[in-house]
This record gives C-alpha cells, structure tokens and sequence, in this order.
C-alpha cells in the first residue's frame, strides 16, 4: 500500500475499515506525531497498518517500560499526550510502573495493549493478562474494545479523559480478533460523557472571598505545584505574584512554573526544600496553594503545617481539595482561569517586612556544598546550571542527585524540569529524555542519573543512538544507593544493609552501545568533560562523573516531622571550603565562604 498522509487520513470518514486501521486513523485524527511501543503477536495487524501511515512517527524501546517512560518525558516536555502501543501479556504488564508513575504525577498519557480474542479472555490464553484490572487502580479510566464499531468513539473519549481536567493515564485494551473485524470509520468531533464534567472556572464567590483573604495578608506565601505547569499558567502564576509581591515557592514538580532568578523565588519547599522556603511556609499568615495536592514529602507532619496560616486552595480536582490538610477557601477550577479572575481582584500587598526577614534566613541558611579535592555531585549540577544559564530541560530520575538538582539548578522555564516525583521511579531518566528529545528540539536535553537508576533502563541508549537524539547523558556515580545510604546512615546507626553498588564500565558501556563517552573524576575534569559533552552535536554524549561517596542532602526534614526537626548542614571546625548559594531572594550575593563541612 502507498503511504498514507495526515490529510488523507482524516479524509476517510465513512470508509469501510479494519479495527487496525481504524486504531490508526484515529490517531491520525488525535494529531498523535509520535508513537513510543513493541510489536507482538497480539498487536501484529495493528503495525500492518501502522506501516502505512507517513505521518505518525513509531519508535521502537527497547522495554515497555521504557516506552511509557518515554511517551511521559515526551507530554512534560510538551503537553501533548504521550501515546504507547504495546503487546499483550507481559508487554501489557511491563508498562505497569510507567503508568502508575504517570497516575501520581498527572501525566496524560493513552496506553494502547494488545490483548488475546475475546472467546480466549479468562481462559489463560497464551500471553493473556488481566490488564484492565491490573491497571484499574492506576488509570483515570480504561477500557476494553469488544465491538469494532465502538473503537473510534473509545479512542476518541480516552484522548479527552487524559488530558482534560486533572490530566492521567487512560488505557485502552484492544481484543485481536477486535482489531480484525470490518466497520465504517466514524471519527465523533465531540465527546459527551454524563459522568464526567470537569469544571474550569472558579466559583465567584469563591475566587472574592480567596481575594479578600489575600488583601489582608502580611506573611502571604505562594505554594506552587505541578497543576501550574499541566494547566499552562506560568505566565499567570508569575504575573499574580509579582502583583502581589509574594515570595513563591514551589514542589518538586512546580520547579520552572515561577522563575528562579526573580527576587520573589524561594526555590523548593518539603523533604529536602531550602531551610527559609520551609520556614516562610511553616511562619506565614496566608498560604495560597495552586495546583498542589499538599503531599506527605511537602507538609511532614500535617497537624503542624503551616499552622497560622488561612489556606486557599486552587485545583481542577476536587477530591484533592481538604484531603490531607483542610483549607479555608477551596477554589475549584482551571489554575489558568482562575489565577485570570482572581488577578482582578487582588492588590500589591506591603510585604517588605515579611521579604526581610525572609532574606535574613536566606543569609543564616543557604543552600550549601562542600568543595575540595573530590569532586561533588552538587558542584557538577550547579556547573551545569551555569553553563547553560538554566535553558535546558533537564530530565532527573530519583535519588539524592534528583534533589541536588531541584535544589542548586536554577529552574527559569516551564516544562523544564521533568523528574518521577509521586511514585518515585528509578530509571525513569534515560528513556524519559529519549521522549522529551523527540518532542522538544528548541532546548538542549540533559539527563542525569545516579549509578543505580541508569542501570535500570540502561537499555534505551541504543535506542538514543539509533535516533542520533542529541541528549547529554550524565551519571552521578557514587558507588551507592545514595539516599538509602543516606537514610541508614541518620537513622539505622550507619547500618548499611545492600546499598553499596557493583558498577560496571559505564563509559564502555556507552561507547559499547556506540555513544561517545568521558570519565570525570576531578572538578578539572568535570569542567572538560562538560564543555565537550554541551558542545557536541550529531548524536548523544555520555559523561560518568565519579563523586565523593557519602554526601548527604541537606536540608532535611525527617518524614512526619516538623520544621522544629529540620536537619541543616551539620559542622566540623576542621572542615574545607564550602560553595554557599543563597537561591531565592538573592539579599545575599553567591560567594565562597570558609564553614564547617558535615560530621559523619
């Protein structure tokens, strides 16, 4: 068959066709661009008719989960939807973890499976599994196809379902014999589903009594979270503080919704946030949180959270709303319309007072790493940062190197910053780059793992080489489940129990998968090793930059415990020179100064 375009696929409204090339029309009506997936031999008819088509690009992982890592990468970079197309069975289950990584992290993504016919489910059929009941705890909503001529509108409802309202994984199961069976091709131009109505604006009344809660604010704080990003309010959420004059601060996945290098910026709060981002939250008067579902990592023990403070809550999800702390004034809505009609209502509010003494703390804390003769994870980060002046995305799997990274990188843009925060996914950073390279081309793509999650998906660097996907892959390598460490060192009396990794060659690892490849293990090192990998075009760069073992993040707050509990840097007189960084409201200029270094 002769190539089928985008404009001809759209043309075939009425056209008698199988269930395959109905699948695949109707992603050409969804503008799906790119497919992340793995033929099998449930899912054969469906790349029969995947050949045919010009326009949607299909690209082969190497792991399941790798493609729906990928298809996630692929819609934080960009906000379309990722799609994933796999087989049944195992290829079905081995997109488990992406999902349910993708279900905590409100990601939209459209996960097709193959399935065995329908006269073989429940009968323990070759490569049969349960995959809609497997996932139902982990999807928005799934389904599976058992009349061809329901395809297309189900397609069409799974398209709308994840990305609408508060966005998530939508699977859709596809019998074989399903995908076999002849229907006309009607694509629906509308969906109406009675059961499911997100609502996008803000109640009134609401949004007048959050105003007059805020006017009167005098320590107010903005928590900012993911639901910025996802609705696409930077520009609003930026625009709304700088009226107010409020100091931001922002989750793991709220990273790049408010500018790092503006005065107001007070970087991450939670777990591992600044010591004065915590506190502002723990001493302000007015909390205004927007679209962030006050996690357990955020508020620690939730009887003490911001316990002064009137809480107004923005989010297009209601069951979000008073579930872990209870707020005074819930907004139900889109962030974007409501931060719209809420910015009419407010007014510049005299903070200077709140800003100083903020800056103070800013100055009795900042942020902080050891410098000396090893090198440092969060001195490579920082260089990082300041080689590509913040206008990179940079995709971070989970660990200590994921928090250095969301706390000595400064976060300017939206969509930037793309990390597995809910579920905490290692491997997650490798093949989730991969996607966000195939959607993103404006920005250099970096990603950065620590030895133990590269090792997970390590596997989709071939498919990087394959593409010539011009991602800079660094590895942390510590020689250790870092943050494990971290916490068996603080709280298990240093009993370290299966966390010291044996690592292979990671640089003939690359150079094995035919990606060019350097070793730092000295800052001198680093510098070279950055600039050649920032510098290199064609393809790939892989770096390995061997740091000091037994770092630990700071600050810290124990999990459920309080500000009052907060672990800052501990100090050693005899210490080395520590790089001290004042992120936020900049009161104190970066500079070198001569402190203590942590007692281990």
């Amino acid at each position: 068959m002769t190539p089928q375009t985008r404009s001809e696929g759209k043309s075939a409204q009425g056209s008698m066709m199988t269930g395959a090339e109905i699948f695949v029309r109707s992603l050409i009506a969804e503008n799906v661009e790119v497919v992340f997936g793995y033929p099998g031999g449930a899912t054969i008819g469906v790349y029969d008719a995947l050949h045919d088509i010009s326009d949607i690009r299909h690209v082969l992982t190497r792991h399941e989960q790798g493609a729906t890592h990928a298809a996630e990468g692929y819609a934080k970079a960009t906000g379309k939807p990722g799609v994933v197309l796999v087989t049944s069975g195992p290829g079905a289950t081995n997109t488990v973890t992406g999902i349910a990584d993708a279900y905590m992290d409100s990601i939209p993504l459209v996960v097709f499976t193959g399935q065995v016919a329908l006269h073989l489910i429940g009968n323990d059929a070759f490569q049969e599994a349960d995959i809609a009941g497997i996932t139902r705890p982990i999807t928005k909503h799934n389904y599976i196809v058992r009349d061809v001529t329901e395809l297309a509108k189900t397609i069409k409802e799974a398209f709308y379902i994840a990305t609408s309202g508060r966005p998530g994984p939508v699977l859709v199961d596809l019998p074989k014999d399903v995908m076999a069976q002849t229907a006309p091709f009607r694509y629906p131009e509308t969906v109406s589903l009675r059961s499911y109505n997100p609502i996008v604006e803000g109640h009134e009344k609401q949004i007048k009594k959050a105003a007059s809660v805020i006017n009167e604010a005098t320590r107010p704080i903005l928590y900012v979270g993911g639901g910025v990003i996802q609705s696409n309010a930077a520009a609003e959420l930026t625009a709304f503080a700088r009226k107010l004059g409020c100091p931001v601060t922002t989750t793991l996945h709220g990273l790049g919704a408010f500018p790092e290098d503006d005065p107001l910026a007070l970087g991450m709060l939670g777990m591992h946030g600044t010591w004065y981002s915590n506190m502002a939250v723990h001493k302000c008067d007015v909390l205004i949180a927007v679209g962030a579902r006050f996690d357990d990592r955020v508020t620690g023990k939730v009887e003490e959270f911001a316990p002064n403070a009137t809480i107004v809550h923005i989010d297009i999800d209601p069951s979000a709303i008073s579930k872990n702390v209870q707020v005074d004034v819930p907004i139900v809505g889109d962030v974007k319309n409501v931060l719209t009609s809420l910015m009419e209502h407010v007014r510049h509010l005299q903070t200077d007072a709140w800003r100083q003494t903020i800056s103070q703390w800013q100055y009795e804390h900042p942020l902080r790493y050891e410098t000396g003769t090893a090198l440092r994870a969060q001195q490579v980060i920082h260089r990082i940062g300041e080689l590509t002046k913040g206008d990179a995305i940079v995709v971070t799997d989970v660990g200590q190197h994921q928090m250095w990274a969301a706390q000595f990188f400064t976060w300017k843009h939206a969509r930037t910053h793309i990390t597995s925060g809910g579920l905490g996914t290692m491997g997650f950073s490798l093949p989730a780059a991969m996607g966000a390279a195939f959607g993103r081309t404006d920005l250099p793509v970096i990603s950065i793992s620590g030895d133990g999650g590269f090792q997970m998906n390590s596997q989709e660097l071939v498919t990087i080489v394959q593409h010539k996907l011009p991602i800079k892959i660094f590895v942390i390598n510590n020689g250790f489940l870092g943050m494990v460490r971290q916490w068996q060192e603080l709280f298990w009396r240093r009993r370290y129990s299966q966390v010291e990794l044996s690592n292979p060659d990671f640089v003939k690892l690359a150079e094995a998968h035919g990606c060019p490849a350097l070793r730092a293990t000295t800052t001198a090192e680093a510098e070279t090793a950055l600039a050649t990998a920032l510098a290199h075009t064609g393809g790939p760069f892989f770096v390995e930059f061997a740091v000091a073992q037994e770092d630990n993040v700071y600050p810290m707050i124990p999990a459920g415990q309080t500000v009052s509990q907060m672990l800052d840097m501990p100090i050693d007189p005899n210490g080395e020179t520590i790089t001290t960084l004042a992120k936020g409201a900049r009161a104190v200029p970066r500079k070198e100064i001569h402190v203590p270094i942590p007692v281990h």
